[in-house]
């Protein structure tokens, strides 16, 4: 029971941290509400989820050793969140700052989805997560290597729901005390700076 407290525990931290999808998170509770916002989450569970299976299939080892498989895994990830970046820019933007402005567009649950599973998906740190983190809990002691896989795969999930969620619930927070046009463009701003930044350093790193 100590060994899957400890590894909890960790994966919370991990989760909790900033990242793209977290920022996501954020802004599309912001955004688009509770629901729609857990739907993200959802599809950045998906994306998980099918990470753990890959590497309770062994596939995830070959990623993580294979030089070239991550370079293509990193540019594309890097790419989808430049393009995250500045299409959320460009949005603050076209609509102008007078009065006439409307506000944006509400996405369907399944694009709020489809976007958090790409960038989840596209992410070589996540991969790294499974490969390099996970299995340094692995214990012959505790069962089969593919069910400890399973287990603590369970584990990391509930963490990154439970991260995610107050990410999400932050911004619906934000939503409900009705920010002005100009905050809301500003945060958006704001979000999509660092979306093009986080490009920016993932294209640049090593990993």
């Amino acid at each position: 029971m100590s060994w899957l407290l400890v590894f909890f525990g960790a994966s919370v931290l991990i989760a909790l941290t900033p990242g793209a999808n977290n920022l996501l998170g954020l802004h599309h509770g912001m955004t688009h509400g509770v629901r729609r916002g857990l739907a993200g989450l959802g599809g950045r569970l998906a994306a998980f989820t099918l990470l753990i299976t890959a590497v309770a299939a062994g596939l995830g080892q070959l990623l993580a050793a294979s030089e070239a498989a991550l370079t293509i895994i990193k540019w594309a990830g890097a790419a989808y969140l430049l393009f995250l970046g500045i299409r959320l820019l460009w949005s603050t933007f076209r609509g102008g700052s007078g009065p006439a402005e409307r506000p944006a567009e509400p996405m369907t649950a399944g694009r709020v989805a489809r976007k958090e599973f790409g960038v989840a998906i596209t992410n070589p740190k996540a991969i790294l997560i499974f490969t390099a983190f996970v299995p340094q809990f692995i214990d012959p002691g505790h069962g089969p290597f593919p069910a400890q896989i399973a287990l603590l795969g369970s584990g990391y999930l509930l963490a990154e729901f439970l991260a995610g969620s107050v990410y999400v619930g932050v911004g619906a927070g934000l939503k409900t005390i009705e920010l002005t046009r100009r905050t809301r463009r500003n945060v958006d701003r704001g979000t999509g700076v660092v979306l093009v930044g986080l490009a920016g350093v993932l294209a640049t790193s090593n990993s």
